[in-house]
């Protein structure tokens, strides 16, 4: 679960976000920007935490995701969004919507989190992360994973139950098949057909959202 216990300073640590009561103040002032940097300056300028756990429940996800396709393992990923979430609380002061939308400010910290995880553990860089380091995300990507991210979610609900969870065990939980055979008492013949037929069905649904 992310945000679980960690060996990260407690040291100015917003609460753990939960379920929230209510939506984070907006001002008048802030009505022509986007709602995810109304949150980010509510968190900059007030330390408001309602807004940060909004924005914590609008990217933990989709940077999950994002460390992922990157070269990251599940488990590795939730400790880096963690990191990086920490890091948005913590360095708040430093976000300026006149240089960087939030959207790239906060993925340029999760990508730098990473190359950091790299190097302490002495492995090569995956090919998403070689690029200039000092260079800002391309916004228009980011949006273009997300949206293709929100399909593919659009396409997995659509399938049989018993198709989802093999390819959500298989390419999500990066399970081999017959990792996947042994967990689920499944005969590995099973497995691959569930799998091959899902994939099957996610292509045809993905061109019908197109």
């Amino acid at each position: 679960m992310l945000y679980a216990n960690t060996d990260i300073d407690t040291v100015d640590r917003p609460p753990i976000p939960g379920p929230r009561k209510g939506k984070a103040q907006v001002t008048k002032a802030s009505q022509d920007l986007s709602q995810q940097t109304t949150w980010m300056l509510a968190v900059r300028d007030a330390r408001d935490q309602a807004a940060f756990a909004a924005l914590f429940d609008y990217f933990a996800p989709r940077l999950k995701g994002f460390i992922i396709r990157s070269g990251a393992g599940a488990g590795q990923a939730e400790e880096i969004v963690q990191e990086v979430m920490l890091t948005v609380w913590r360095k708040s002061d430093q976000f300026d919507p006149a240089r960087a939308q939030v959207s790239a400010w906060v993925y340029q910290i999760a990508r730098n989190k990473q190359i950091d995880v790299f190097r302490k553990e002495q492995r090569p860089l995956p090919e998403a992360l070689t690029q200039d380091p000092e260079a800002d995300p391309d916004a228009s990507q980011i949006i273009a994973l997300e949206q293709e991210a929100g399909k593919l979610r659009q396409a997995l609900a659509l399938l049989k139950p018993d198709q989802r969870s093999v390819i959500e065990q298989a390419y999500l939980g990066e399970l081999s098949h017959q990792e996947i055979s042994t967990q689920t008492g499944l005969p590995l013949g099973t497995i691959k057909s569930r799998i091959r037929l899902a994939l099957e069905k996610l292509r045809h649904e993905l061109k019908e959202i197109r």
